[in-house]
């Protein structure tokens, strides 16, 4: 069963393009994950469907919503500002396997 990882950003707009690249890697590394990109009010409905929620930096300040809503199930982080930038879907795909309880 794939591992499931949730990218929230402020519409989910800014991540598709993130999305594309992480599933990219992903396929290329053979690594079973589903990878998503939600707003981040649908992405708090949606804590209790992943494995991981990974915030764009320009919502950040959202990390402690997602961390109450699940409640230490999943780990929250924030993506670095330079890896969201520069796209490193490799990057962020390392850590977000990393994070997965």
């Amino acid at each position: 069963m794939p591992k499931k990882i949730l990218l929230c950003c402020a519409a989910g707009m800014s991540t598709s393009l993130l999305v594309t690249k992480m599933k990219q890697d992903a396929a290329a590394r053979g690594l079973d994950v589903e990878i998503e990109a939600l707003p981040i009010n649908e992405g708090l409905d949606k804590v209790n469907d992943v494995d991981v929620i990974l915030l764009g930096p320009q919502v950040g300040y959202t990390k402690s919503n997602f961390e109450q809503a699940a409640a230490g199930r999943i780990n929250v982080t924030v993506i670095p500002m330079a890896d969201y930038g520069r796209m490193n879907a490799k990057k962020i795909n390392d850590e977000a396997m990393k994070l997965m309880k």
